[in-house]
């Protein structure tokens, strides 16, 4: 059985920036296999755009040229709307699509990249790209938004092309989390650099669903029977959340290299709002890795607090909900 209380990962720079591409769960969607809401159809249009601002991406010719033309400037498009509509797997469905150097990672892990680099590495790391793809595009703090702003006005004029993702339409970033009117010159300039596509719809994980809940010790047991013991991760709420203290969110992936099964026991409400974050990032990697994953405890509805569900970061607590469902209704389809 593996210990997760007893890694505490590291990451060289270099390796910030390596292997940026669809996680695990994505490898296999593609624009084929999304299924658009039929009652939605801006979902159907929002993927006919993606695929149409491809086609017409401007890709760097390969091989040397003594006088080559400059590449134009990058365009950008920006996908907004609720989780659980497929923002994610058309993002992916880019990746796998496009033509040329691409990457594809979370608005946080960008962050985590430009902290640990400095901005100028950070811009030199993907100078080279032609696409880069952001999912989860969200503004929490002012400084996040200058060092976004001033990425992306790095970046996109030397020709890289850029489709974000997120729960909130460009000009309306930071709303609700800072003072946002301080620094509109510098989210006004983010939003200019692309073009809005809105995605209407219900959270497909709940569609037509009651949201699952944790495990009952019966099924707890069943679950746990059938998995590896080799590749296998158990540990109790209380101690994970001590442990993601100690761990930084960047290395949230590389904590669970080579585990293909965690279980977290005893679910209890999240006291502290830092505490609350820091589960919310490991389970957006758990999800994206694709783990298999079982949970005991206090219902889901419980975790967060109305005052955190209703605050700043209520759509990163939704997203976390949705996302355990589905974690849980996967895990009970295979009893």
């Amino acid at each position: 059985m593996i210990d997760l209380l007893s890694r505490n990962p590291t990451l060289t720079p270099d390796e910030l920036t390596a292997g940026l591409s669809p996680s695990a769960r994505f490898q296999g969607v593609r624009f084929e296999n999304y299924r658009p809401n039929p009652e939605f159809p801006s979902q159907q249009e929002a993927r006919a755009s993606l695929q149409a601002f491809l086609k017409g991406a401007q890709v760097r010719p390969g091989g040397f040229r003594l006088f080559r033309r400059s590449k134009p400037e990058g365009r950008g498009l920006y996908l907004d709307g609720g989780f659980g509509v497929g923002k994610t797997h058309l993002l992916a469905s880019a990746y796998h699509a496009a033509e040329g150097e691409r990457a594809l990672m979370s608005f946080q892990d960008l962050m985590f990249v430009i902290g640990a680099l400095g901005m100028t590495r950070a811009v030199e790391a993907f100078r080279g790209h032609d696409l880069l793809l952001i999912d989860e595009f969200e503004l929490d703090d002012p400084g996040n938004t200058h060092m976004a702003n001033t990425f992306l006005a790095q970046l996109m004029p030397g020709g890289t092309s850029v489709v974000a993702t997120s729960n909130t339409e460009p000009g309306a970033l930071g709303q609700g989390r800072f003072n946002a009117s301080d620094f509109r010159r510098q989210i006004q300039g983010i939003a200019g650099r692309f073009e809005t596509h809105r995605v209407d719809g219900p959270d497909y994980r709940q569609r037509g669903t009651v949201p699952d809940q944790p495990l009952t010790p019966d099924e707890f047991r069943t679950w746990l029977a059938r998995q590896p013991e080799a590749t296998l991760a158990v540990l109790s709420h209380r101690d994970l959340n001590r442990h993601l203290l100690e761990v930084h969110p960047s290395r949230f992936a590389r904590l669970l290299a080579g585990v293909e099964a965690v279980a977290v026991t005893d679910l209890t409400p999240l006291a502290d709002q830092n505490v609350a974050l820091r589960f919310v990032h490991f389970i957006d990697k758990l999800y994206d890795l694709g783990l298999h994953a079982a949970f005991t405890g206090a219902p889901l509805g419980t975790l967060f607090s109305e005052t955190y569900r209703h605050g700043a970061y209520a759509k990163k607590y939704s997203r976390c909900l949705s996302r355990l469902s589905e974690l849980l209704h996967e895990t009970r389809a295979g009893l």
